[in-house]
């Protein structure tokens, strides 16, 4: 049997890309394999061609150490805590660009001038209806249904109605149905919400800007027109922007996969929302709500931070830690900022779960245990009492998470669709189970 490869730095030349050299204990056998650099980050090794060379395949459960793709679309570096898209801090565009900006600018690679902006504004919003027909498509469904699993089914059906952008190697087509998606899933969200209630559908409003238009077909009823809150409307377009991408995350990569089958982008997309519900992924800011109430009072926080730390309790702190990041989430800084000012519009001068959030977080960030692991808050960590201020349900949490990641979403399918190097997702594994055995007949069968 072949020992595990080891591995060892080539020697760099002048004349010669950077490699790293494998070789076989067991044969001796030497591979040089390239090193590819990108304009930022870790370098990677280039192992396309490994099991053509030598037999062996890589085992990346989870594929935490291996790049699926080059995208030029968003970078993380989780141990700085920092979040680019296009190469512009999220902080940045939160603080001073606009949703309607963030999505140009995730489509087209570069901000739009006043132009640009105006016609990509106008061509979103002249997108915004949905066909008439869907109404009977909602009303499929029980209305106990979670709206989660409405949108997957009514996205999914988008394909049913716009077949005029399906054809994936038109670019017009593309573009069409990116703007389409974009377009369309507050008006597809908000309808979700609307039959969770029992209240009759409202329609978009071409006068709107996006997150208002989405705050208006929410919460107006026919018996009186809803006043939007500016500061609401902004809370609301800051969270979009904060949400709406985050490189090869489990919902994107899901997207790719689907995408590199061919699939039409309406698919495509209704799958990367049914990975997004896994609550994993999409739930954790509905899960820091429940856990918050758990808690109940600021005077219980020690005995649960307490709990936190003992590996043999089940007890975790949600909303704390990330996959990625390794460092304070750039977003959740914004977040917070976000979450008193919408408090304060709102009126609301003592909330509960916001002090004892901010007493945990105190805690937390003092304690030695959270800080050597680098368990810092993250985006989840305050959206859900936002959401929660703002009259959403937890049940639309992640209905509100999809929404805004679906430029982002769009934004790699296309990348993906139109880099000629991409082929169909094919995960290789490592097979555990019996070897080729007969066939016993059942009467023969102990």
């Amino acid at each position: 049997m072949a020992s595990a490869t080891k591995t060892a730095p080539a020697a760099k030349s002048d004349n010669k890309a950077p490699t790293v050299t494998l070789i076989d204990n067991a044969t001796g056998k030497k591979i040089d394999l390239p090193v590819m650099d990108g304009s930022v980050g870790p370098k990677v090794i280039d192992i396309r061609k490994l099991y053509a060379e030598t037999g062996y395949f890589t085992y990346d459960p989870g594929f935490t150490s291996t790049g699926s793709c080059q995208s030029a679309i968003t970078y993380i570096d989780g141990d700085e805590g920092v979040l680019l898209h296009r190469g512009y801090a999220i902080e940045d565009l939160a603080e001073h660009s606009d949703f309607m900006e963030v999505c140009y600018l995730l489509l087209h690679g570069e901000l739009p001038n006043p132009t640009q902006k105006s016609k990509f504004v106008h061509d979103i919003t002249y997108h915004t209806m949905v066909h008439e027909q869907l109404q009977y498509l909602y009303r499929g469904f029980r209305r106990d249904a979670h709206p989660m699993a409405v949108m997957v089914g009514v996205v999914g059906a988008l394909s049913a109605f716009y077949h005029d952008s399906t054809d994936i190697n038109d670019p017009h087509q593309r573009m069409i149905a990116s703007h389409r998606l974009i377009a369309k899933m507050p008006t597809i969200a908000a309808m979700a919400y609307k039959y969770s209630v029992g209240q009759p559908f409202v329609y978009p409003r071409n006068d709107l800007d996006y997150a208002s238009n989405f705050l208006r077909m929410c919460f107006m009823v026919p018996c009186e027109e809803y006043k939007v809150s500016p500061v609401l409307a902004k809370a609301m377009d800051r969270i979009f922007i904060l949400h709406a991408d985050h490189e090869q995350n489990a919902s994107t990569s899901t997207v790719r996969l689907a995408g590199s089958s061919g699939a039409n982008p309406f698919a495509c997309i209704a799958a990367g929302i049914a990975s997004l519900w896994g609550p994993a992924h999409g739930g954790a800011n509905e899960a820091v709500l429940n856990m918050l109430r758990a808690i109940g009072t600021k005077d219980r926080v020690p005995e649960y931070v307490k709990r936190a730390k003992n590996k043999d309790d089940s007890f975790r702190l949600m909303g704390f830690g990330h996959r990625v990041y390794k460092n304070y989430d750039p977003r959740a800084a914004v977040m917070r900022k976000t979450c008193h000012e919408v408090l304060e519009e709102l009126g609301v001068k003592n909330e509960p779960l916001l002090d004892l959030a901010m007493e945990l977080e105190r805690i937390a960030l003092e304690d030695d245990y959270f800080v050597s692991k680098k368990l810092y808050p993250n985006v989840d960590f305050y959206s859900g009492i936002i959401l929660r201020a703002m009259n959403f349900p937890t049940s639309m949490f992640t209905v509100l998470f999809a929404l805004a990641r679906t430029v982002g979403w769009v934004a790699q399918w296309k990348e993906m669709i139109e880099d000629p190097s991409q082929k169909i997702g094919r995960p290789r594994q490592l097979y555990t189970g019996a070897t080729k055995r007969a066939y016993v007949p059942t009467t023969k069968r102990k």
